[in-house]
């Protein structure tokens, strides 16, 4: 095609996809394109903060986006291939700060214990439209109700434009639904990979937000959009491959079957619950989601199919057999969150944690759990440096980075509420 051209995209650490629009002849060959450091120390709101890592203060020197051949993918535009990148210092080095990198160690970490990390992960997001004075309101869909579908949860028919924008992509979806609360929507992507899987989850959710647009609808993954309403998480579920090539969760539904494995990976996910927080529920916005009888993920407990834990453990057995952590939301870097769910799994099997009791109760009312998640991101950053273990095992100057950005955010953010809140956060999230 002559008007054939690649779109180079990264995701910062702020869950912004950056890139640039590159020729045709940029795909003969494995490539590499320039970028400012210095964006590292960039806020949501453009300024610029001499941020750990960011090299602000050292001219603002460039890193490098390398990307290989063989990834390049079909997009969702006409004439436009997709490949994202690796980030790299400009002398070939790793670049500390990238969430995709922090990933690829993680799924190296668990090869060399001899299991290959395969990753599912489910999207949660709500649809506004604006009105003519810049004023948001929520996309008026007055007939839509839990798993509604057609014309009564998508009067326009944006989804639609999204599922068929996926199969052009070659995203695997496995469903598409109305969730609890209206507007919102869920979207399920394939199983696969753990690399490969947040690619497409990380390129998906970029597609669908331009799509959506298209329509007049912003589309958000926003913890808590709402007060009044139920939340967007992005659930993360994993399991892993022997050298067999078989399962080695096992059938974790019951307590009784469930293999060493699994419980040293809910054990991990258990003890360094509040510690995670910091990367996975990184805005002041997801502390009004994490709260108790909200399904959120609040509690440090896990249980079998129940929806009131943070992780479930899955009722099938075999090779669906799975775990689901559901505490992150569509703030986090998508890489940066399974990383650091990966390495909270790993690291209760590294370190022998003993399994707690599991949930006795329904979680609405009574919880047996004696933890829970911070109550806002100031005390989740306190949290997340206080844990080394965790900070070590995802990356030391990646969470130096995260924690001074974060931290600034808590002073911005910290006079806003409700709408104010959200509106911060909401052209880019």
């Amino acid at each position: 095609m002559a008007n054939e051209r690649l779109r180079l995209l990264f995701c910062d650490h702020l869950n912004i996809a950056r890139g640039k629009i590159l020729p045709a002849d940029k795909m003969k060959a494995n490539g590499a394109s320039r970028f400012a450091q210095a964006l590292f120390g960039v806020h949501f709101d453009r300024d610029l903060l001499p941020a750990p890592g960011c090299r602000m203060m050292d001219g603002a020197p460039d890193m490098q986006a390398v990307y290989k051949k063989s990834e390049i993918r079909d997009g969702w535009e006409d004439g436009t291939k997709l490949v994202v990148g690796d980030l790299q210092q400009w002398d070939g080095s790793e670049l500390p700060m990238c969430g995709r990198t922090a990933l690829k160690r993680a799924v190296a970490d668990w090869a060399k214990l001899g299991l290959k990390a395969k990753v599912g992960m489910e999207i949660e997001a709500y649809a506004f439209q604006r009105e003519d004075d810049g004023i948001l309101k929520p996309y008026d869909t007055p007939h839509s109700y839990v798993y509604s579908t057609g014309q009564f949860a998508d009067p326009l028919g944006f989804s639609d434009a999204i599922w068929e924008a996926s199969e052009k992509a070659g995203f695997k979806l496995e469903s598409m639904t109305t969730e609890y609360d209206t507007p919102q929507f869920e979207f399920t992507l394939r199983y696969d990979d753990a690399v490969k899987a947040v690619d497409d989850h990380f390129l998906f959710r970029l597609m669908a937000r331009e799509i959506a647009a298209e329509f007049g609808i912003v589309l958000t993954c926003l913890p808590k959009p709402f007060l009044n309403k139920g939340g967007s998480g992005t659930h993360v579920n994993f399991s892993f491959l022997d050298k067999n090539n078989k399962n080695a969760i096992g059938n974790p539904g019951e307590e009784a079957k469930m293999t060493k494995l699994a419980k040293a990976c809910v054990a991990g996910l258990m003890h360094h619950h509040r510690g995670m927080a910091g990367l996975i529920a990184p805005i002041a916005n997801s502390y009004d989601r994490l709260k108790p009888a909200s399904m959120s993920g609040y509690w440090a407990n896990w249980g079998g199919d129940h929806r009131g834990v943070t992780t479930r453990i899955s009722a099938e057995g075999g090779a669906k057999a799975r775990i689901e952590h559901r505490m992150g939301d569509g703030a986090a870097n998508p890489y940066v969150l399974v990383a650091t769910v990966l390495q909270a799994a790993r690291l209760g099997m590294v370190h022998n944690y003993k399994l707690p009791p599991r949930e006795t109760g329904d979680c609405f009312e009574h919880s047996s759990a004696t933890s829970a998640a911070p109550d806002n991101l100031a005390q989740a950053l306190d949290e997340l440096e206080a844990d080394t273990l965790l900070t070590k095992a995802v990356g030391e100057m990646l969470v130096a980075n995260h924690v001074f950005m974060k931290r600034a955010e808590v002073e911005k953010t910290s006079a806003l509420k409700g709408d104010a809140l959200r509106d911060w956060y909401i052209n880019y999230i």
